[in-house]
């Protein structure tokens, strides 16, 4: 039998960094005798070479080819694609990493719909979320289905269908040539394929290069020429060029970079000018946000300053996501919304109403004088504006996006003035939230993104004023399994899937403690997500001090009837305090750091005390300084005692500075 799949993974000096990528490859469920990977080094230094021949010599379906150094994965990339023996070729960057049945899932549903170009799930932990991984389909099409939004070469692609267009790598190439390289293979498709339920590859950063405008613009010529060829003239192509105008010429413009580089930004703003004076004509502008219509107007008419004042002024843009619901309907958690995009200065973004139409406000430094109105009209932006949501799993970076009702409002802010604020609805099923699938055990972030008429920005979605809602659920599909609302320390939202225990259930909602001073007891209540039939295991809550002298008080933790629609249940813990000469049980002054205890674990909470004075204020645990002393610098009974006396914190300050005042050195 032939080889199916040739996995290429260039390398050059990577140190420790690529054993995740080289384990990942290695260690695939497809049999070894159906696929095979090659390694090609471009001239490492740093004992990789010997490492990989190494396992070449063990391992009949590993090659290793090595490369004098060229400073790019580029050449390495073809030579590895000339000497690919599989059917399909699949390309690994050295910080990326497979999973175990990515190769057997791509060919086999590469093959299942005789795909040319396969693109298999991407999950990154850096930037915005990719969006071509909504739905599966067996004939994606470039802009439907936002294929624009993952041009990176780690896809399978048919050999025979690689050769028979002569798709390489442009060497030495950059950035742009890695895109014009998979745009050619999109636009040659006849079977494009999306496999979205299964994750295949997890990207590792990228490092940043340096690359010559002139280099770029050479690269942009030939794949704009590319577009013409396949796509002709017509709104498709117009919407493609629009992509490339957007962030390989406009985007770097009003970098602060570019802002900051009084040197090179001349010779740039003289490239782009030629640029789009022979490949962007002015219609193209109508599919650019205001802010790079903005830019291009002052590109036209050679407004190089204007273009330096806008990039110094505008600040990235925020965005506030409020919930103004958080419930369950069975086991779907309904979440209200309440989305707003933020100016640079923290407030609402804020539009000119003109009649029926609606007009950015550019930075009060600009000169608009010379600007057509249509520059700056965001009418029809702000109708189409829009908001996703999604859900992120902390660990994997997975990312999957939830249906949405919304609706956009204007909200009058002044007599001429309007915000612009979507409504909408969420509806996260925990069973079918994974492309169809259930989503995994861990913890997930929710997210929400917005596009209005002057720009986009994403944020973490923050908790509702008042009491947090922390009600898990038993999801019933595919088979039982706790749910559970947590809040991080900030009051943004997040999703517990499957605790582990029922101590970790209650450490994740543990921020929302509440805690009451009365008399000679401190009482501790903490909310319980889900009680189970039996009431749980018996539990303890321990509080450590953080002082010099170890310090450790206990108390019973019983479970009790909780808030009906918000908790399940509520555990009480009566902790003895004592002001003055505590002993090993009693709470007295000092920083205490908080845990469960039950027979089988101890669980951290989220939260730590502080005792000072009488008072007691909670604070995050992360907050909390476990090494932090008297400042008295000791914990004996004589210092406690002295800590306690007026004005003695006062009068050992002064003993130090005067003992440093006359310190000779």
């Amino acid at each position: 039998m032939g080889v199916k799949v040739s996995v290429i993974v260039n390398v050059h000096n990577p140190g420790d960094t690529a054993d995740a990528c080289i384990r990942s490859a290695l260690e695939q469920t497809m049999p070894p005798d159906e696929y095979e990977v090659i390694f090609v080094d471009d001239g490492s230094t740093d004992g990789i070479a010997e490492r990989l021949d190494t396992i070449a010599t063990v391992r009949p379906n590993v090659r290793t080819l090595h490369l004098p150094h060229t400073g790019t994965p580029m050449r390495a990339r073809n030579v590895g694609l000339a000497a690919a023996a599989g059917e399909y070729v699949f390309f690994l960057d050295q910080r990326d990493r497979l999973e175990r049945d990515a190769v057997e899932r791509m060919h086999e549903r590469a093959v299942e719909t005789d795909a040319d170009v396969l693109v298999g799930r991407l999950v990154r932990d850096y930037g915005p979320p990719l969006t071509a991984f909504g739905r599966s389909t067996a004939h994606a099409d470039i802009l439907r289905d936002r294929l624009l939004s993952v041009l990176f070469p780690q896809q399978l692609y048919r050999r025979a269908f690689l050769e028979e267009h002569e798709l390489g790598f442009a060497v030495p190439g950059g950035r742009m040539g890695e895109q014009a390289f998979v745009l050619r293979a999109y636009l040659h498709a006849k079977v494009l394929v999306v496999l979205a339920e299964h994750v295949c590859c997890h990207l590792g950063p990228r490092p940043d290069a340096e690359e010559d405008p002139r280099a770029i613009v050479k690269e942009l010529h030939a794949l704009l020429d590319d577009i013409d060829a396949y796509e002709g003239e017509g709104r498709q192509r117009d919407r493609m060029y629009a992509y490339w105008f957007r962030y390989a010429v406009l985007r770097p413009l009003v970098t602060a970079k570019f802002a900051d580089s009084s040197v090179d930004r001349g010779v740039y703003f003289r490239v782009v000018q030629e640029l789009m004076q022979r490949r962007f004509p002015e219609t193209l502008d109508r599919h650019l946000p205001v802010q790079l219509r903005l830019v291009a107007a002052y590109v036209r008419t050679g407004r190089l300053d204007q273009i330096v004042l806008l990039g110094n002024s505008t600040k990235r843009a925020g965005l506030r996501a409020d919930l103004t619901e958080v419930s369950w309907d069975a086991h779907v958690l309904v979440l209200g919304l309440s989305v707003e995009v933020l100016a640079g200065d923290g407030t609402p973004d804020r539009y000119v109403v003109d009649g029926d139409r609606l007009h950015w406000s550019p930075p009060r430094p600009l000169d608009t004088k010379q600007l057509s109105p249509d520059v700056t009209d965001v009418t029809d932006a702000v109708e189409r504006a829009r908001i996703e949501v999604y859900v992120r799993h902390t660990e994997t970076g997975l990312v999957h996006f939830l249906p949405l009702t919304q609706h956009v409002e204007r909200v009058q802010d002044g007599r001429r003035r309007v915000r612009i604020r979507i409504r909408g609805e969420s509806r996260l099923d925990i069973s079918t939230a994974a492309v169809g699938e259930p989503l995994r055990p861990g913890q997930w972030e929710v997210h929400v993104r917005m596009f209005s008429g002057a720009n986009q920005a994403r944020s973490r979605v923050s908790r509702p004023e008042g009491p947090l809602n922390c009600l898990g659920v038993l999801a019933q599909r595919p088979r039982m399994r706790l749910v559970v609302p947590c809040w991080s320390d900030r009051g943004e939202l997040g999703l517990a899937v499957e605790p582990r225990s029922f101590s970790e259930s209650i450490a994740l909602v543990s921020p929302g403690v509440e805690v009451r001073h009365l008399g000679k007891h401190l009482f501790v209540v903490l909310p319980v997500p889900y009680v189970p039939p039996s009431g749980g295991p018996p539990l303890e809550l321990v509080m450590r001090g953080t002082g010099r002298r170890a310090r450790e008080v206990s108390a019973p933790a019983l479970v009790e009837a909780g808030v009906p629609g918000r908790l399940a249940g509520q555990l009480v813990a009566k902790v003895p305090v004592k002001r003055l000469m505590p002993d090993v049980e009693h709470l007295g002054p000092g920083n205490w750091m908080c845990s469960l205890r039950s027979s089988e674990e101890e669980v951290g909470l989220r939260f730590a005390l502080e005792m000072r004075r009488g008072k007691i204020e909670v604070h995050p645990a992360a907050g909390v300084d476990p090494g932090r002393r008297s400042p008295l610098g000791r914990d004996t009974a004589l210092h406690r005692l002295g800590r306690r006396l007026p004005g003695a914190r006062h009068i050992v300050r002064l003993a130090r500075a005067g003992g440093h005042r006359y310190l000779k050195d």
